[in-house]
């Protein structure tokens, strides 16, 4: 029996140029898929694409924020591939650091557009072309322990990603009746080049950050770890499972550290 757990399996990645979906482009190939990098990043998106190799990934520019670009690429993935397994919709902004009492709603407009609106395209177009194919695929999209609790990011991230888990509950409600799961990966702080450039630090400064707020100790979150996530929910492994929100926190969420600090 084959130990690949995506033998056979065509998936879209957005946002996977760099960070969490580079590392999750590498594993479902690793995994026996044929990948797509979606991004707008030409450059590293080639380079990735590149070195996972040819014959099992390639690049496609894809902006999330143009619904014609998002749909455009899953009809080309159709066509190339004749089929579309797995939709990892992954391409994600932060935003500005900006409390609610002066935040730009504009700045706003745009971090809903790519973390919500982007989200939600990924999921109809990457539906639609299940659904025509008759395909049981599972559709996985990136959110964050700032959809699960308060004061852990800024308010027009934190807003989106609570906005994208009902998103995900919604389409995992509906599209059920065809067999296609839909899911989410929400993870704590990983230091992403996102991450880092956001914060103006180091990915060592990043880690030692989350590390020292995170409830689970002896484990430094890594951009593998989440991907290792979504593999499972992309994979038969995770057959009977959607709408559910998968959130790789080490507990940081469902543990009030007061009566720890009382100790």
């Amino acid at each position: 029996m084959s130990t690949l757990r995506l033998e056979g399996k065509v998936a879209i990645i957005t946002g996977a140029a760099s960070g969490i979906g580079e590392a999750a482009a590498r594993l479902f190939a690793s995994n026996g898929a044929t990948v797509v990098v979606a991004d707008i990043q030409d450059e590293l998106g080639t380079r990735v694409a590149a070195s996972i190799g040819l014959g099992r990934c390639s690049y496609r520019r894809c902006d999330v924020t143009r619904e014609e670009e998002v749909e455009a690429t899953v009809d080309y993935v159709v066509r190339t591939h004749g089929r579309l397994d797995v939709m990892l919709s992954n391409a994600g902004v932060l935003g500005p650091l900006a409390s609610v009492l002066n935040v730009d709603l504009g700045e706003m407009d745009h971090v809903m557009a790519v973390n919500l609106r982007g989200a939600a395209a990924a999921v109809k177009h990457s539906a639609r072309a299940m659904v025509a194919k008759g395909t049981r695929g599972s559709i996985i999209c990136t959110g964050s322990v700032t959809a699960c609790q308060g004061g852990l990011g800024p308010v027009a991230y934190t807003a989106s990603k609570h906005a994208l888990v009902g998103l995900v509950s919604a389409a995992a409600g509906e599209l059920g009746l065809h067999g296609i799961r839909v899911n989410c990966v929400s993870p704590f702080g990983v230091a992403t080049p996102l991450a880092c450039g956001y914060h103006g630090r180091s990915p060592e400064q990043v880690e030692e950050s989350s590390c020292a707020a995170a409830n689970l100790k002896g484990v430094v979150l890594k951009a593998h770890h989440v991907a290792e996530a979504a593999l499972f929910l992309a994979s038969e492994e995770s057959a009977f499972i959607s709408g559910h929100n998968l959130v790789i926190d080490g507990g940081t969420t469902v543990v009030n550290s007061c009566f720890r600090m009382m100790r």
